[in-house]
C-alpha cells in the first residue's frame, strides 16, 4: 500500500513556475515525476486562490501534547486494566491542568 505524502513548497512553485511559462501538464508530470491529478488540482488551487502553498489542514485541535502522549502510553502499558477515563484524570493529576474529552 502506498504512502500519501504532500509536496514541498519548492515542488509546488516549480510546477507552478513551468506552466504560465508554456510547459504541458504532460511535460511537468514527466519531468516532476507526479501523476497528472495532483498537477491539476495543484494548477486549479494556483487560480482559483493566486497561491500554490498548502491551505491548513482543518479538524480538531489536539488537547494532550507529545509529552503528554508518551505519559498516557507509559501509564496505560504499566496497568493494562485502567479505563480511558482513569488514564485522563492521572494524566490531569499529574499535569496540574483539566483534560477533556
Amino acid at each position: 500500500m502506498s504512502r500519501r505524502n504532500h509536496l514541498q513548497d519548492e515542488m509546488r512553485w516549480r510546477a507552478v513556475g513551468m506552466l504560465p511559462a508554456g510547459a504541458r501538464k504532460s511535460a511537468v508530470v514527466r519531468e516532476l515525476n507526479m501523476h497528472r491529478s495532483v498537477i491539476h488540482r495543484l494548477w486549479n488551487h494556483c487560480q482559483r486562490d493566486q497561491n500554490a502553498s498548502r491551505r491548513r489542514g482543518s479538524g480538531r485541535r489536539r488537547i494532550t501534547t507529545m509529552a503528554d502522549d508518551r505519559y498516557l502510553l507509559q501509564c496505560a502499558r504499566r496497568r493494562r486494566t485502567l479505563t480511558a477515563r482513569q488514564l485522563a484524570s492521572q494524566l490531569s493529576a499529574a499535569a496540574g491542568r483539566p483534560i477533556y474529552r
